[in-house]
């Protein structure tokens, strides 16, 4: 039929369309490819990425309100970080169309294949690693509260290594599409990693650390511990070390290789908290009094709400030559530093109030019976 149009018709299209362009554009030739036609992938390169720019804004601002409604727990970051991947595919695909009817030489048609064969794969690649973070975050909102302490040590290394092998992958096809042989590769990259394994022993050996200490977990993001001697608060278990930040605000960072052997006390891991104080009464209190004294630190125990006192609470555990020694042994129900702090402060100070109403003292260091004058020259001559 004489209205059918097809590849014939492309090629006398461009072919007219040269005869009105200057002969520089369509004499000279760059890898086979007249200059004219090398101008106009350009400026195709260059209206694509325009054009999707512009289609990508139009597409996020429709998916959002889609997604508020039928997708609650998706983010707006997370919908906006598949922009730039899916330009790139659109661009790619549209582009390679368009290589049809522009019609380059073989050699430059090579070329032009294997970069959009680089950009598809690698654009499909980052695709998949917004999937894998929109996957994540739905894990962690699924969680129960108190597991959550364990996603945020788990889900982070896990998300991180799936990206890592996803752009592995996605080396690997590359080369296989641009010609490479990949048995040859493959077999390279063994030996290769026998020599980095060798290589990098202390950094495998810290991976497996991390691995050791997520997986038995002494400690989650977010728990305090104390480690070597130092306490701290757990703010990232990394693949190579974990980092721990200390009461002073400083920042420890220790291989996990080290951190893994160590003896790790989990303060956060407390359903309750020790109150052992120990009061020194003077060598002068009456037998009564201590009895007093120790019924009445019972009873200021016991009606507290938030202390709950053991069998026996108050024990009279040793006589010295300077004072009559009771401990004091309960746990106050918190697990939160500040909380036993306060409640601390009150029950020292009602034992404090009573000991003054009983009429009792506390052994501390003193002179007695002496006057001023005599405690001075006292302590000058010691």
């Amino acid at each position: 039929m004489s209205g059918t149009k097809g590849p014939g018709s492309v090629d006398s299209l461009l072919a007219g369309l040269a005869q009105y362009l200057p002969a520089p554009l369509v004499d000279t030739r760059l890898l086979g490819t007249p200059v004219w036609i090398w101008i106009a992938l350009v400026l195709l390169a260059l209206i694509l990425s325009a054009g999707s720019k512009l289609l990508s804004r139009m597409a996020i601002a429709i998916v959002k309100p889609v997604a508020k409604r039928y997708a609650r727990g998706l983010q707006n970051y997370r919908i906006e970080t598949f922009t730039e991947p899916l330009r790139l595919l659109v661009s790619a695909a549209v582009f390679r169309a368009c290589m049809e009817v522009i019609g380059p030489s073989p050699m430059l048609r090579g070329y032009l294949l294997d970069i959009l064969a680089l950009l598809v794969v690698f654009g499909a690649a980052a695709v998949v690693t917004r999937i894998v973070d929109v996957v994540s975050d739905r894990v962690i909102s699924r969680l129960d509260p108190r597991q959550r302490a364990l996603s945020y040590s788990v889900v982070p290394l896990v998300v991180r290594f799936l990206k890592i092998c996803v752009f592995g992958l996605a080396v690997l096809i590359i080369l296989d599409q641009w010609g490479f042989h990949m048995n040859t590769i493959l077999a390279g990259l063994g030996v290769g990693g026998l020599a980095v394994a060798l290589a990098a022993q202390k950094t495998i050996e810290n991976l497996f650390g991390g691995i050791s200490v997520i997986s038995d977990r002494p400690v989650l993001v977010g728990d305090v511990c104390q480690f070597g001697g130092q306490t701290g608060t757990v703010e990232d278990i990394g693949l190579r070390s974990t980092r721990i930040r200390t009461p002073d605000r400083t920042l420890v960072t220790i291989p996990n290789a080290q951190f893994s052997t160590m003896t790790l006390e989990n303060l956060s891991r407390r359903d309750r908290m020790l109150f052992r104080p120990t009061l020194q009464l003077r060598r002068d209190t009456p037998p009564g009094k201590i009895r007093l004294m120790m019924s009445s630190v019972e009873q200021i125990l016991r009606e507290h709400g938030k202390v709950d006192p053991t069998d026996v609470p108050v024990r009279f555990t040793k006589i010295t030559s300077d004072a009559y020694t009771l401990e004091v042994f309960s746990y106050v129900l918190t697990t939160e530093g500040n909380e036993f702090l306060r409640v601390q402060s009150e029950l020292l100070l009602k034992l404090l109030d009573t000991a003054e109403s009983l009429g009792i003292g506390f052994a501390v260091p003193f002179y007695e019976n002496l006057t001023p004058e005599k405690s001075q020259s006292t302590a000058t001559s010691n």
